[in-house]
């Protein structure tokens, strides 16, 4: 699903074969989940193909490892560069691309002495959540914030967000709706969350959440098409019944939810202020201005 016998991978700074590639049994971060990584999408444009928001993601990268003490000394327009010749080594336009920044051996609870960088990528043409999405409240909790570096984006975080959102697929959900530790809403396993009542959009505030760059563009759009948005906390009830709701992620893009706890969002997705915004997302995607 991921690759074949052609496919080109960058590690520690050579381009090889995937096949190729192998991972130190001695590192800190399959031992313990110390690493940070990104998700990034390209796409097919007029203009050739184009990696959405590669600046932002590869800002939050070196921030996430900075907050990790992480050492990782790559600059953005390296990051960036590399990641293009990666796409035209692999011939991928429309991809997924996965940046990952790995520690060296080191069994002991300490920061990383060393980091390697790897890029993967993997043809991907849409997104990997279906509209409609019937989801539910999770019995997990988002991590304390007091005891995680909550807007890192780090790959041991993520075991929390297999947990909730496999809790939800054996009950017959979609996905899960986490809270944070007062009971408000925080997000899903993997992306953000917005509803919407009377032409207003709500969307948790910072806090227990991992601030996503779809998110902020979500804001951007909002702006220009004249749509208010509220940041603020709010617990699942205020939710429920609403007009619409909808995730956010760049992996998901935007994607209409179904219902919450089997109540269903009440108006028709086309007649919703979330449709124009799922619908100005799809068009900047692909020609990168509103």
């Amino acid at each position: 699903m991921y690759y074949n016998s052609k496919t080109i991978v960058y590690f520690d700074g050579n381009f090889l074969k995937a096949e190729e590639a192998g991972a130190d049994l001695y590192g800190q971060s399959l031992h313990y989940g110390y690493s940070v990584f990104e998700g990034i999408k390209s796409y097919s444009t007029d203009y050739g193909t184009k990696i959405f928001k590669a600046e932002e993601h590869y800002e939050r990268l070196k921030k996430s490892a900075e907050l990790m003490h992480i050492p990782f000394d790559y600059s953005v327009s390296q990051l960036t560069d590399l990641t293009y010749e990666l796409l035209e080594r692999n011939g991928f336009s429309d991809a997924y691309i996965r940046p990952l920044v790995t520690c060296s051996p080191n069994m002991s609870l300490s920061k990383g002495k060393e980091s390697y960088l790897s890029l993967l990528a993997w043809e991907w043409s849409n997104g990997y959540l279906a509209d409609k999405m019937k989801i539910m409240t999770s019995g997990f909790q988002r991590p304390n914030p007091k005891a995680f570096k909550i807007e890192a984006k780090v790959g041991g975080h993520y075991v929390n967000s297999i947990l909730a959102c496999q809790e939800a697929k054996d009950k017959g959900y979609d996905e899960a709706l986490l809270l944070d530790e007062y009971g408000n809403v925080a997000e899903s396993s993997g992306a953000n969350i917005f509803y919407e009542k009377e032409g207003t959009l709500f969307t948790p505030a910072k806090g227990s959440i991992l601030p996503g760059i779809t998110r902020q563009t979500v804001f951007e759009i909002c702006s220009e098409l004249h749509i208010p948005v509220k940041e603020t906390f709010f617990k699942p009830e205020e939710m429920r019944g609403a007009d619409a709701a909808f995730f956010c992620g760049t992996a998901a893009e935007i994607v209409a939810l179904d219902s919450l706890d089997d109540v269903p969002f009440t108006k028709d997705w086309e007649d919703t202020a979330s449709g124009k915004v799922q619908q100005a997302y799809q068009k900047l995607v692909r020609v990168l201005s509103l």
